[in-house]
């Protein structure tokens, strides 16, 4: 073999290994932690509110892994910004040096709180690998200023070798009531091909849509314990493509009606 053919065999499978790894450490570590958050969410749902869910970046992922896709139910409420979402126009305008940018300006998250007349029953969950970037740092603050209990999914390992990106010098997990560890390192990436400078494949993914979807079960679980579960959007695949649509327009209506009262009314001029 040469080089390159090791360097190949050497990493095959080393990633799925990994990634395993990181399912394993979120099931053995994070699990009562993930279920004080579904505690939450269902207190929330149960009572009328909205779980808002935010993430800028690849964060945008788990947000909306929680709603709406199929196995999935109204009371969540996904709010992202495409300028900080939008990775596929890499450069030029909407390109990723602008969105990386705004994802650090003081100030923004206030602006984007402001369309919202958050309820009593709220409830916020915040997604950020790192932790440390000025928007989803003041989410957090700006959220809990407002009363609602705020769950922050990031990597205590990253956030905690990251230098915070707010003036307050402070990180997400700073400011949230319950936190959970992805479990992935500085970086994110689990990989390292040749050097510090090649570390590849990013694990923060996984660990997000394992802890989303697990909350999602475990909040459904305690909604149905209290006969207070939405609709679920089920796929005709399972049930029909009759009763999957009545599904979907009743998770759907149900989606409107709950976010018919926490959007902002304008004030008057």
């Amino acid at each position: 073999m040469n080089r390159s053919e090791d360097l190949a065999a050497g990493v095959r499978g080393r990633w799925i290994t990994e990634a395993i790894g990181l399912l394993e450490f979120v099931q053995g570590t994070q699990m009562e932690a993930i279920g004080s958050a579904a505690e939450i969410c269902a207190n929330a749902i149960g009572s009328g509110g909205l779980v808002h869910l935010f993430g800028t970046g690849h964060s945008r992922i788990p947000v909306e892994e929680m709603f709406p896709r199929y196995g999935s139910y109204p009371g969540f409420n996904p709010i992202v910004e495409l300028s900080m979402t939008f990775h596929t126009q890499i450069t030029g305008a909407n390109g990723q040096r602008q969105a990386m940018y705004i994802e650090r300006v003081e100030g923004l998250a206030e602006e984007i709180l402001a369309n919202f007349d958050f309820g009593p029953n709220d409830a916020m969950i915040i997604y950020s690998s790192s932790g440390s970037t000025a928007v989803p740092i003041e989410m957090a603050m700006g959220a809990r200023r407002r009363g609602l209990p705020v769950v922050a999914v990031t990597s205590i390992a990253h956030s905690s070798a990251t230098a915070s990106g707010h003036s307050s010098g402070t990180r997400l997990m700073d400011h949230a009531d319950i936190v959970i560890d992805l479990g992935t390192p500085p970086g994110d990436s689990l990989i390292e091909i040749d050097g510090p400078e090649t570390r590849v494949g990013p694990g923060s993914t996984v660990s997000n849509v394992a802890i989303t979807n697990e909350i999602k079960a475990q909040t459904a679980a305690l909604l149905a314990a209290r006969g207070a579960l939405p609709p679920v959007l089920s796929s005709a695949a399972v049930v029909g493509v009759e009763r999957s649509n009545e599904l979907f327009n009743a998770a759907y209506a149900e989606h409107s009606r709950r976010l018919a009262n926490v959007l902002a009314k304008p004030e008057p001029s």
